[in-house]
This record gives C-alpha cells, structure tokens and sequence, in this order.
C-alpha cells in the first residue's frame, strides 16, 4: 500500500469532510484496478492509502488531478493552494507551505485593503486558487493572471454569485430549496472538496440569498455582486 498527501483540506466537521473526500476520490478511482483508505494528517491534509495493480498509476493521477502539498518552493513557479487567512493588509495561502500575498500583489484585483478586495470578489477561506511565488525566501507570492481573469470574469457577468465553504453540495441545494430560492438560481458548480459557488439568475440579489440561507449554512459565504 502506497500514501499520497493530496491537496483537500479536511476541516470543519472532519468526519463529513473526510466522507466527501472519499466520495470525489473513489469516483475518480472506479475505472482503476485500486482502491483507497482515508486518514487526515497532521497539519489536516487528506492522506489516501491506495493498494491495487493500477495502484502506482492511481497515486500519480491523484497527485496530478488534486495536487499535493509542497514544503520546497521554487521561485517564479506556480502552486495550486487554498486562501488561509484575510488579513488588512494581505492575503495567506496554504499550499503546503504559508505563502503571503501582500497589498502591492493585489492591484491586479483592484483598489482596496485585502480584506475590501476578498469582499469584492467573494473571496473565502479554503477557496482553491492558483499562485506564483516572487520571493521563495519571503514566501510571497502573487495570483496568476488565470486566477484574477477568472474572478474579473465572475465580477463582470449578468448574474450575482455566491461563494459557499465548509458545505456539501447537497446540503447547500437543500438550503436553497428549503429557503424557496431554487427558482432564483441557475446552478451549484463544485469549486473545491467543500467549497462551491451559487451562480444567481439576472434579477436575483446574491445578498438575498446569503441572507435567506445564512441561518441553514454553517460555514462562510462570501459574494459577487454585479453591480458594484
């Protein structure tokens, strides 16, 4: 049996979390001739134990499907990571390894602190996102041009967006449901293990919808409204 530290963040209800990582892993194992057991290490990554023929392959394409932590960082190099922290003036991601985004590397978001450009844009912690280091020696770090393209993308549509975090995807449909608002959406799109985003129709208010699911949603909800 071989171990492969993937990049899933279990935290929140752990024992939720960890079952939704053994549903999405397993699901991506079922053409394979292997299969996995789950744990949780110590700095709360998702450890996938696999055994089977196709087990070296199988460890491979996780590693290369969901990424892994990394402790050694190459400078100029792009790491997929998870927002950790907001801070006024920065932002912190965990790629394996903490990686500062300080107030000069956010302009390509916009004017504002750290924490106006997260509310801006819906920004969340444990939200997957892609960086590149600056300064391997400082642990500062930038995100891509992909990554702010596709938060700009979201800010520029027709339609409002809700950012959800610490939630299954069937939990927030349920909310949703529950609250009378399935009408008022267009759809839920999977963004991490845990961490999924609402895509509003055109008259609807993404802050009416955090405001009617917010009581039902244990986790973070952040928002991206059109209109500012």
């Amino acid at each position: 049996m071989s171990t492969v530290k993937l990049l899933l963040k279990i935290y929140g209800n752990k024992e939720r979390a960890l079952h939704s990582a053994e549903v999405l892993v397993n699901n991506e194992l079922k053409e394979l001739d292997a299969s996995a057991e789950f744990s949780v290490s110590e700095d709360n990554w998702l450890l996938a134990n696999v055994k089977g023929e196709d087990s070296e392959f199988a460890l491979n394409f996780l590693a290369s499907e969901f990424g892994t932590p990394v402790q050694e960082l190459k400078e100029n190099e792009v790491y997929q990571g998870v927002i950790h922290r907001i801070l006024e003036n920065e932002m912190i991601v965990d790629v394996g390894t903490l990686i500062s985004i300080p107030q000069k590397d956010l302009a390509i978001l916009g004017n504002g602190t750290a924490k106006q450009i997260a509310l801006r844009f819906g920004i969340i912690g444990h939200l997957p996102v892609r960086i590149r280091i600056s300064n391997e020696k400082t642990k500062q770090g930038s995100f891509t041009k992909q990554q702010a393209d596709l938060w700009w993308s979201w800010k520029k549509s027709e339609q409002d967006r809700v950012i959800a975090n610490a939630v299954t995807r069937s939990e927030l449909k349920a909310a949703i449901k529950r609250t009378g608002h399935a009408r008022d959406i267009y759809g839920i799109e999977r963004l991490g293990l845990m961490e999924h985003m609402i895509t509003c129709r055109e008259n609807t208010d993404g802050p009416g919808i955090v405001a009617a699911i917010g009581r039902l949603v244990k986790g973070e909800l952040g928002v991206i409204r059109t209109s500012d």
